[in-house]
């Protein structure tokens, strides 16, 4: 098997899941959420896409529910060993196929948790069962059972984070060396993910986030390259990955001559990040945390130009994307502990004058004062 943690780590994550369900008197459990599976079992795949569901009974049996492709892959990468297949029979649901196999491990009226928050279950195959267990078991939505437990890292985790952060300080330097004027975004980009990819990492949860000039005020991925003016900004926003652990960062690289404006939102985002890592200790929220960015940046008069969100948790993740939870909102009263590992983002964006500027980096949160886990550059990034 092609396990990254040891047995006992994963005897330790199992003893806490057990004990978090038998807290709510839970019976069993049905996982689908891909990132749940490979915290739990280290199970690795992408078949999520399909439909597959992990069953775990309070007495700490495991049962998968997969597709044939999916067979291989769950013995080679996870220390599951009772594995069933659910077979394609034209208009015929899988969701069927998990109730038989729920009545054979004698869950008939039982408690039993859902995952349903998660790209693992649609919608579609979620509406149906509902309908085929209603009169089956007893069932509530256990989305959070197994995400409270993953937010805070054990020291093999961590381990595998700070590989993450070499590999992202070794795609930003790569990048950096490509960005000048008249460079292609498509070099820039290939430049980081081949950094990523040779260094020992994975492709990452989602893709990297690319934008000049007005794109620079974009904050996903969109497809179409450009090559860079005399004067110009890119918006970058990217992942070191090692065994699907994250470790983000962002910014904003003026190419030429800055303006005027690209100087004043610098000087918002730094003093608001600076405003965060202050908050970012045990005793505060993540709440608290959005309230510190949102504070500094509103009493600069950039209210107007920032998000309503400034990051969230990272960890072991799967597409289609890699931010994790929970996030730095306002009033999210989750509470900050050690041992977190927390991407913060402060992103300004002035669409009446064009003018983007964005600082992000990745934090593992300590008894104190976080440990940014990147290095943060002097001041504002300028290529020329």
């Amino acid at each position: 098997m092609a396990l990254h943690f040891s047995g006992s780590e994963f005897e330790r994550r199992m003893e806490k899941t057990l004990a978090a369900m038998a807290e709510r008197e839970l019976d069993a459990l049905l996982i689908f959420s891909q990132e749940s599976m490979y915290w739990l079992t280290g199970y690795d795949s992408f078949g999520f896409c399909f439909f597959q569901s992990l069953v775990l009974t309070a007495d700490g049996k495991l049962s998968l529910l997969t597709r044939s492709p999916d067979l291989r892959q769950a013995r080679h990468t996870s220390n599951i060993e009772d594995i069933h297949i659910w077979f394609d029979r034209g208009e015929k649901s899988p969701v069927s196929q998990l109730r038989d196999l729920v009545y054979e491990l004698d869950l008939l009226g039982k408690r039993i948790g859902v995952e349903y928050d998660t790209h693992g279950l649609t919608a579609f195959h979620g509406r149906e069962l509902d309908h085929q267990f209603h009169a089956f078991a007893e069932i509530e939505d256990a989305s959070r059972l197994i995400s409270r437990l993953r937010m805070v890292k054990s020291a093999a985790e961590i381990v595998y984070i700070r590989d993450a952060a070499r590999l992202t300080e070794k795609a930003l330097a790569a990048g950096l060396e490509e960005i000048r004027p008249g460079a292609d975004e498509a070099v820039i980009l290939a430049r980081m993910q081949n950094a990523v990819l040779a260094g020992g990492g994975d492709y990452p949860a989602n893709s990297f986030v690319i934008g000049s000039a007005e794109d620079a005020l974009l904050c996903r991925y969109k497809t179409g390259r450009r090559a860079l003016s005399e004067n110009d900004q890119l918006t970058l926003e990217f992942a070191g990955v090692y065994r699907h652990y994250h470790v983000a960062m962002m910014h904003t690289v003026v190419v030429g001559q800055p303006t005027e404006r690209h100087h004043e939102l610098y000087e918002g985002v730094s003093a608001a990040l600076d405003e965060v890592e202050a908050a970012m200790r045990p005793g505060s929220t993540f709440g608290d945390v959005f309230n510190a960015h949102a504070t500094e940046l509103d009493a600069r008069g950039l209210g107007g130009h920032r998000l309503n969100a400034c990051g969230y948790s990272l960890g072991a993740r799967f597409a289609p994307s890699w931010m994790d939870w929970p996030m730095f909102y306002r009033g999210n009263e989750i509470e900050i502990e050690p041992n977190m590992c927390l991407f913060a983002h402060m992103v300004l964006m002035d669409s009446e004058t064009g003018t983007a500027m964005c600082l992000g980096r990745t934090y593992l949160t300590t008894e104190g004062d976080p440990e940014p886990l990147t290095a943060r550059p002097d001041g504002m990034i300028v290529r020329t």
